[in-house]
């Protein structure tokens, strides 16, 4: 039986400034190309979902070599990015049952910091996925969408779960700190998280639960694998 994953991407191609000005975002290539080969080749179907359905743009930046580290590398990512059909034609967010996934990734990149994190149908799914026990992976900045999980009475469906996420050093070293509405570090940890930070860029995954968390880019793969080796202990046909 074919096991089928969720990502949910962000559909925001800028990321509004604290001076009001706009910064070319989207997802972070690395961040789910890395995952989406993982899935692939463990047999998994993935399945995209954005706001309103529309095709999840990428950061041009996360397509440079370095960013990416090695030229070959590069090319491969850029061609699953311009290739890959689970990019293409995405559903929207409100047509999704979390009922037909036996798993949730959310891919970062600071566009889930402009869309993500305010979606009320974004936050309403991850609550129906923790609800329904199943693995949640989400790297990066991607752990912006938790900020949109809140319950009726306006506190966070998440609080006090412990994850990670992109730290404010690397904030500060990638160059836009002093530019961000706010600091995603800040903001979970006002929001009731726990947050625990390796040193940045290095691979760090926190897991507490059914919800696993990675910190940075060179944190997706070794997300999206032990995301994997939990549905793979799961016996199939249950959730």
């Amino acid at each position: 039986m074919t096991r089928n994953i969720l990502f949910i991407m962000t559909g925001a191609g800028s990321w509004t400034l604290n001076d009001g000005s706009s910064h070319n975002t989207g997802f972070w290539a690395e961040e789910a190309v890395a995952p989406l080969e993982v899935f692939r080749a463990a047999g998994y179907k993935v399945t995209v979902a954005t706001p309103n359905g529309v095709q999840p743009p990428v950061d041009d930046n996360s397509l440079a070599v370095e960013s990416i580290g090695t030229a070959e590398r590069a090319a491969e990512i850029r061609h699953v990015v311009e290739t890959a059909p689970e990019l293409k034609k995405p559903i929207p967010l409100t047509e999704v049952s979390v009922a037909d996934y036996d798993a949730v990734f959310v891919p970062g990149g600071h566009g889930p910091m402009e869309d993500l994190a305010v979606d009320a149908d974004a936050g309403a799914l991850l609550i129906a996925a923790d609800d329904a026990k199943l693995p949640v992976g989400i790297v990066c900045h991607g752990p912006a969408i938790l900020l949109a999980a809140t319950n009726a009475d306006g506190v966070n469906a998440f609080a006090g779960r412990t994850v990670t996420g992109f730290s404010n050093a690397e904030e500060e070293q990638a160059g836009l700190a002093d530019k961000a509405p706010w600091l995603l570090q800040d903001r979970l940890t006002q929001a009731g998280f726990k947050v625990t930070l390796a040193e940045p860029w290095t691979v760090h995954i926190e897991t507490d639960g059914n919800l696993l968390t990675g910190q940075n880019p060179a944190s997706s793969e070794s997300l999206a694998r032990t995301l994997l080796d939990r549905l793979e202990n799961v016996p199939q046909g249950s959730k």
